[in-house]
């Protein structure tokens, strides 16, 4: 069998190209004992993953040069000599850009075999780990009280929708900010309360205008002077939770700049905390029994946006910093 594998040929600036990488064939190295091959079906598609292209440390090492693009995704298990996984698994893991992936799980590198009970794209997004992003750092670290203000950044990406939902669901009054009328109209339909649309109005001048009664709870996927912005509106007792920061494009190159600002938290007694969802992966159960019950009751909407061919993944990767995706950014192999 043979294996066709995305490898990485040289460090991208800004937007990723074709160039940057390789696309070649393999031939399939036969299974040791304790590993396992994997059929790759669909390939999950988020903004850390140009991150991880960057020569710079992080929370998970740089994808070297000549090495398979580093992502998350589904596969199928064909062939197995693992006591935990046998031929017809679906499992959820870091598969990487390819067709196919030879690899023996780990008590720390586990794969997640999964339920074949709705449609795989759905899986990658409300249950997958951005759904387990959204609810353990809305629910557990922003702990939402009825009647209090959540501001979503990037609230109609994969995380943010999510995010905003359980919101509502709390109890909240819930703002958005997101970029064209289509995916504000879509936040309106999943019953958020006020949406900013940042490409065709001044965010810095809307959100004082709707966030009247101040806010306690911001979700943050933007980063840089909006931040600065929120910090301005901070209530006593904020949570301000830093889950990502597209304003930078995640590229090394430039970086954003800083807020000025960071004395209102002290002002304010508020904290600013980040947080990555490789913490809580390991007791994701009940995140994934409350999202998967709100998603069945028809409590959180979702939508995913499915390229297909393993030979778009670049262009697919830089969907995610032009905008284009709408929804929770997945291909189709």
């Amino acid at each position: 069998m043979e294996n066709t594998k995305w490898v990485l040929k040289e460090r991208p600036i800004g937007l990723v190209k074709d160039s940057d990488f390789e696309l070649i064939k393999e031939e399939i190295d036969e299974l040791n004992d304790q590993e396992i091959l994997l059929e790759n079906l669909y390939l999950s598609f988020d903004p850390t993953q140009r991150m991880w292209l960057n020569d710079m440390p992080g929370y998970l090492p740089p994808v070297q040069i000549g090495e398979v693009v580093r992502s998350g995704g589904v596969g199928k298990v064909i062939d197995s000599k693992h006591s935990d996984y046998k031929v017809g698994d679906l499992v959820f893991g870091f598969v990487g850009w390819q067709s196919h992936c030879l690899v023996a799980p780990t008590q720390d590198e586990r794969f997640r075999v999964i339920p074949d009970i709705l449609p795989l794209p759905t899986m990658l997004n409300v249950l997958g780990t951005t759904g387990i992003t959204a609810y353990y750092g809305l629910v557990e670290l922003g702990d939402p009280k009825p009647g209090e203000t959540v501001l979503v950044s990037g609230a109609a990406g994969a995380t943010g929708s999510v995010a905003a939902q359980i919101a509502k669901l709390k109890g909240c009054n819930v703002i958005g900010i997101a970029g064209g009328e289509k995916k504000c109209q879509w936040l309106k339909d999943c019953g958020i309360d006020e949406v900013i649309d940042y490409k065709n109005s001044n965010v810095h001048e809307e959100l004082p205008k709707v966030a009247k009664n101040g806010i306690d709870v911001y979700f943050d996927n933007v980063g840089g002077e909006l931040l600065e912005t929120v910090l301005f509106l901070i209530n006593i007792n904020a949570r301000v939770l830093l889950c990502g920061g597209i304003s930078s494009g995640y590229d090394a190159t430039k970086l954003p700049d800083g807020p000025k600002n960071l004395f209102s938290l002290i002002i304010k007694r508020a904290t600013m905390q980040g947080f990555l969802v490789l913490d809580y992966l390991p007791h994701a159960e009940k995140a994934l029994e409350e999202i998967g019950t709100w998603v069945m009751e028809g409590k959180i909407k979702h939508i995913e946006d499915v390229q297909e061919g393993l030979e778009n993944c670049p262009q697919t990767l830089n969907r995610l910093f032009t905008g284009q995706n709408f929804g929770k950014q997945v291909l189709k192999i």
